[in-house]
């Protein structure tokens, strides 16, 4: 895709999809997890990117939820502590780079530094351009020299099926936790966050983005379910044999 317009694609599943798919997918990612680990030659890097309520929890817990948890690693990049803020913006992301045999889920990752710090003024448009380039050669090393695939989903929510999610937060005693008041004023500034990230999927798409329609939660488990299952079999792993 050369050109990114967030409010021309859709966020709905195309009607011909097939939602028994996804069961059987996830059950042959066990195997083909356990075979990475085993084999110990190709890492994973799976970055989650979305605005408040996209769904990013559900699909982790979903789609990864039965894999064996000795081989799968779930961060999240929250606010920069001032240690953080004092190094290199990069310098507690790699510190999560997965080793190989593992797959490391980003929930929310190194692009928040390009994305939220733009639309809250933060940085100006030149060091995001000097970011994004940093990002770039982060992932190009990660790449060629450590055997890593990475995944990189954007969950792409319409605003009035955020709106719902969120208004459920307030509603639901069982969601009641994840409520914070804040998430209505980021929602707000929606046209800011789609312009931001059309511009990253501009510039940092050497490794492509897929942008998941993520209304419905059974399909955004299917896209990265079948995206995780296609680069795991295309690695073509082999169980080793005993050790001599």
């Amino acid at each position: 895709m050369d050109n990114y317009d967030l409010e021309k694609i859709d966020t709905r599943a195309p009607s011909s999809t097939d939602k028994e798919k996804t069961a059987k997918i996830i059950a042959e990612l066990d195997d083909l997890q356990n075979m990475l680990y085993a084999e110990s030659k190709h890492a994973i890097l799976v970055v989650i990117q979305g605005m408040d309520a996209s769904g990013k929890d559900g699909l982790i817990r979903k789609v990864f939820g039965n894999l064996n948890p000795q081989g799968v690693t779930v961060h999240g990049f929250k606010q920069p502590t001032q240690e953080e803020l004092a190094h290199d913006f990069l310098w507690r992301v790699h510190l999560h780079a997965p080793a190989k045999g593992y797959i490391q889920i980003f929930n929310r990752s190194h692009y928040e530094d390009i994305i939220v710090t733009r639309v809250h003024k933060l940085i100006n448009d030149e060091t995001a351009n000097k970011r994004m380039k940093a990002i770039n050669d982060f992932e190009d090393l990660l790449v060629k020299h450590n055997n890593t695939q990475i995944l990189k989903f954007y969950l792409h929510v319409s605003a009035k099926e955020q709106h719902e999610r969120l208004e459920e937060r307030i509603h639901d005693k069982t969601k009641q936790w994840k409520y914070n008041e804040q998430d209505f004023v980021e929602a707000a500034l929606r046209k800011e966050y789609l312009k931001a990230y059309e511009d990253c999927f501009e510039n940092c798409n050497k490794i492509p983005w897929t942008i998941v329609p993520a209304d419905q939660n059974w399909y955004k488990e299917y896209i990265v379910a079948d995206a995780l299952y296609t680069t795991l079999k295309k690695l073509k792993m082999q169980y080793p044999g005993l050790k001599k």
